[in-house]
């Protein structure tokens, strides 16, 4: 009866025993492992910022002259074909230089009869002053002998000056250009009185194969390009760049060529807050017409070796913006960074962050100080 009970208790206990097992094997079965947060994740990259600036800019010419008739007279001809190129010096109008061809002979005429007369004059002086020497001749004879050479003397520099001037008028009955460029329609007919009493206005010569870009920049951007040292309008050779503009056409597209800033207004204009600014761009192709508005971007600063991170990493608070940075042990850490530009959908960290780092970019609104992720990387 012992033995018969001592296998009962036996049996039980191994009955049990294998329950236990076979529930602790269950439960191991039916246990979850831990879940973390998946977050996409980028490292904190180095680059060369640059920092622009837009504004509307105005294209003007490098020479922009006006043709005048500087003699009054009738317009006999025009010796140019309308919107050409032309060069320098290229005869444009003809003016009828009758009358001042008159005025030159006239002159001529004069100056040659000065010319006799300082002659004679001379001639009597070189008589006189041996008599006078001989006391043929009185103090009172050679004085006026004297007087009378002087005299004549005087009066062919007059002549010479009043031909010099009636020569010079005769020249500009012929209207040259004063520069190479492309010239405009004329503003005067053909027959029609021209001078500066009347219609002095002949015609414009623009020279543009280089142009002008006038844009102008507010108080602010003053004072922040001098505290990055940016002196705009003169080249500085400790840099490795200088402040270029670039120009934007009307139809989108961009201009093949850049700019240089060559000059600054020392002054702010107190009606509108702002400064001028020039630039000097090639426009081989005459591309850029003078008058034209445009889109000008200015190269500002250039960061060299700057933090960057995508903006949509940033976090921004009432305390200030932070960024989630997942250490190596997949633990997130919350740091406060101070911004620097936004360029696009990238901003600049000053500090808070170092190089090689990896921020969260996607998921943060989960996370915690503190808290362990499973991070994946970006696409």
């Amino acid at each position: 009866m012992a033995i018969f009970r001592r296998k009962w208790l036996i049996a039980i206990l191994i009955a049990i025993l294998c329950a236990v097992v076979v529930f602790s094997l269950l439960g191991k079965k039916t246990q979850k492992p831990v879940a973390y947060p998946v977050v996409a994740i980028e490292p904190v990259g180095v680059d060369d910022v640059r920092i622009y600036g837009d504004y509307v800019g105005r294209i003007r010419a490098q020479q922009f002259v006006e043709v005048h008739a500087r003699v009054e007279g009738y317009l006999e001809k025009m010796l140019f074909d309308e919107g050409t190129y032309i060069e320098k010096g290229q005869t444009l109008f003809q003016i009828d230089p009758t009358l001042y061809k008159a005025r030159a002979k006239r002159a001529e005429a004069q100056l040659n009869k000065a010319k006799a007369q300082a002659l004679k004059a001379e001639r009597d002086l070189n008589r006189i002053r041996p008599l006078y020497e001989l006391n043929a001749a009185s103090q009172l004879d050679l004085d006026n002998a004297i007087a009378n050479y002087e005299g004549a003397t005087a009066d062919v520099l007059v002549c010479e000056a009043d031909m010099e001037q009636a020569q010079m008028t005769l020249s500009y009955t012929t209207v040259r250009s004063p520069i190479s460029g492309y010239i405009s329609e004329r503003n005067a007919d053909i027959g029609a009185l021209v001078g500066p009493g009347s219609q002095s206005l002949l015609a414009t010569v623009v020279k543009s194969d280089t142009v002008l870009i006038d844009f102008s920049m507010t108080s602010l951007e003053y004072l922040k390009s001098k505290a990055r040292n940016v002196n705009l309008g003169h080249t500085d050779t400790t840099r490795t760049w200088n402040p270029y503009v670039t120009v934007t056409m009307a139809d989108g597209s961009h201009y093949p060529y850049q700019g240089l800033v060559n000059f600054a207004d020392p002054q702010i204009d107190p009606k509108t807050g702002t400064f001028s600014v020039r630039a000097e761009m090639p426009n081989p192709e005459h591309s850029l017409l003078p008058g034209q508005f445009t889109r000008v971007r200015l190269l500002m600063d250039v960061r060299e070796d700057a933090l960057v991170v995508p903006s949509k990493a940033i976090v921004i608070e009432s305390g200030g913006a932070f960024i989630y940075v997942v250490r190596r042990d997949s633990i997130v850490e919350k740091r406060f960074v101070e911004l620097g530009p936004e360029l696009q959908n990238t901003t600049v960290v000053e500090r808070g962050i170092v190089a090689g780092e990896h921020i969260v970019v996607e998921g943060y609104h989960k996370l915690s100080h503190g808290v362990k992720v499973d991070p994946v990387a970006a696409n």
